[in-house]
């Protein structure tokens, strides 16, 4: 066994900094070496990295595991950077149904406070966007949303937000890294109990008058009117599901406010509940997390069932398509939400004037197609809202005169407006029953309408395969992977030509008909695409949160029958799929 481990976790276990119980849980696994030689390496073979966005990781005392002395590691590289920045201000904090994230919470206002920072703490469970929004509301400097959004259930984590409401960016993310690093010595940390700060007026909890502030927008916010939605509301039936996590209030509220009253939420994954017992992956892009909506909502012939993760953030969609279930991927879920938005305010005249779309490089180009179709304007980002939030607030700075309407990604993350300058699934469950109503109220089901966008603007059909590697090996896999695709030998793949390979992590884009290379102008990142000689592109890069890598094929039909068109770009897939999965097994 690597004898660093051992001096690492020995260190661990005698720092009187960490309490008894915290030692004695590294000391009982020091006891028998050769059981917990490969516990003890995960947990102590690096410290826990500060990503661009903040920590993730699995629970559990050691250098590479979320624990509350790391939280408060990163908490004081945060405070350094607002007072750097700011020479002080406030902090707002949340938490999902996650274990120990109440916890976590607290020991990060404990930092806050002992830095003169005073935080706002949230009273009760809160989605990420509503935490968003607080920072925005209370006008802090800075945000802390304790999730690990839909990992499994022995991970948490700490996503780090800045005064504009959004996750960090650069420079300030990088600042941010900087300073956790230098946190070498656990007395560099300042900290009081919360109590303490509480008694100081240091760390307060919130009331309901954010949360209402929050609904209110989402009221504002209705693409029709609000007296639509509430006089006619009541004619769309909806399955909710909070998969154990944080929507279960901020969704039920919403879906009242604005009249949705045939609303029916799964008691048995209502209560939080950070074990997820009823789901092996509390992720609403999984069916099988939707099951227990799905068989409601088909038993009972309702008209579209929504499921939320642990934080809030992402929205998952299946619609009762005429008696059979159809689970929407989350392109097609944009795809619906940003038609419906600029086909109704064009209708009404209240389509702003250069309207702006944000989509991530890896969201389906049916965007493009449908925002230029109204006169509008899509720009690209790297994957993460972050990014995208980042370009909102680089262009109010330059005073462009693009204004703001959508933000999507495909990883089921939608920003119906930027009063949230994150992924919204509570908002975002607003629009989309919006949109059901108003094709419900037609005679049509969400199909339908998916169905009456191809044929105007060409079938697009993206997919996504998505490769778990785990621990130490896994990391050095996807790292081979990426080197081999990055050094792919072939002018083919999958049958398809290759005529543009764009490199994210070198910022080159190279044209390999003409053979020149060209910048691109965005953030250097671990991600590769090839074009396709058809306009066919397939992307590539390892998630930034989970131990996987994930491959995203984008295929446009044209020619032909709506029917010929889906067979086509469906059998073109499968191929592309194949060979992706036949390569990463030789990797």
């Amino acid at each position: 066994m690597d004898p660093k481990i051992i001096e690492n976790a020995t260190l661990w276990g005698n720092n009187t900094y960490f309490n008894e119980v915290d030692r004695k849980e590294i000391n009982s696994l020091l006891a028998d070496l050769p059981k917990n030689e490969l516990e003890l390496t995960e947990r102590f073979y690096r410290d826990l990295e500060f990503g661009t966005g903040g920590l993730r990781a699995p629970m559990g005392m050691g250098q590479n595991r979320m624990n509350k002395y790391n939280v408060r590691r990163a908490t004081q590289a945060l405070a350094n950077n607002v007072i750097k920045h700011f020479g002080g201000g406030s902090a707002v904090i949340s938490y999902d149904s996650r274990n120990s994230s109440k916890e976590f919470a607290m020991e990060a206002a404990g930092v806050f406070a002992a830095n003169g920072i005073k935080a706002h703490i949230f009273s009760v469970l809160t989605p990420t966007p509503m935490l968003s929004f607080g920072v925005r509301y209370f006008k802090a400097k800075t945000g802390i949303m304790i999730t690990a959004s839909h990992n499994p259930p022995i991970y948490n984590g700490f996503k780090a937000f800045w005064n504009d409401g959004a996750q960090v960016v650069p420079p300030v993310d990088k600042e941010v890294i900087t300073e956790y690093n230098k946190l070498t010595d656990w007395g560099m940390i300042k900290y009081m109990s919360f109590e303490e700060a509480e008694a100081q007026g240091l760390a307060v909890w919130t009331d309901e008058k954010v949360e209402e502030a929050f609904y209110q927008v989402i009221e504002q916010k209705v693409i029709q009117d609000l007296e639509f939605c509430k006089s006619q509301g009541s004619k769309l039936s909806i399955v909710y599901t909070a998969l154990h996590g944080t929507g279960e209030v901020p969704c039920n509220e919403t879906a009242r406010r604005l009249g949705f009253t045939k609303f029916y939420s799964i008691p048995e994954q209502a209560k939080p509940d950070g074990n997820f017992p009823t789901v092996k992956s509390p992720n609403p892009e999984d069916p099988k997390a939707m099951a227990m909506a799905i068989d409601y909502m088909m038993n009972n012939n309702w008209d579209i069932a929504y499921g939320t993760d642990p934080d809030g953030d992402r929205l998952g969609v299946v619609v009762n398509d005429h008696g059979k279930p159809a689970i929407l991927n989350g392109n097609q879920i944009a795809a619906l939400m940003l038609y419906y938005v600029f086909s109704i305010k064009a209708e009404k005249k209240t389509l702003p004037e250069k309207a702006l779309v944000i989509k991530s490089i890896v969201t389906s180009p049916i965007q493009n197609a449908i925002v230029e179709h109204f006169g509008g304007t899509v720009m690209d980002t790297l994957t993460g809202f972050k990014w995208m939030a980042g370009l909102i607030r680089e262009l109010e700075e330059k005073k462009s005169p693009h204004n703001f309407v959508f933000a999507s990604e495909e990883s089921f993350g939608y920003m119906p407006h930027n009063e949230s300058r994150d992924k919204d699934g509570v908002s975002s469950l607003a629009l989309m029953s919006e949109v059901a109503l108003y094709y419900k109220l037609k005679g049509m089901s969400l199909v339908d309408a998916l169905d009456e966008i191809y044929t105007k603007f060409g079938f697009f059909y993206e997919s996504l395969v998505s490769l778990d590697y785990e621990g130490i090996q896994g990391a050095q896999k996807i790292s081979r992977i990426m080197e081999y695709f990055r050094q792919y030998p072939e002018a083919q793949f999958a049958g398809e030509e290759i005529v543009a390979k764009e490199d994210y992590q070198s910022s080159v884009s190279t044209d390999l008909r003409l053979k020149s290379d060209k910048m691109i102008a965005l953030p250097k990142s671990n991600v590769l695409s090839f074009t396709f000689a058809s306009g066919n592109k397939l992307f590539l890069r390892p998630s930034g949160t989970e131990p996987k890598i994930k491959f995203y094929t984008m295929v446009r039909e044209t020619e032909g029958e709506l029917s010929e068109k889906k067979i086509n770009a469906l059998k073109k897939v499968k191929i592309i799929e194949e060979k992706i999965i036949e390569l990463c097994e030789k990797a």
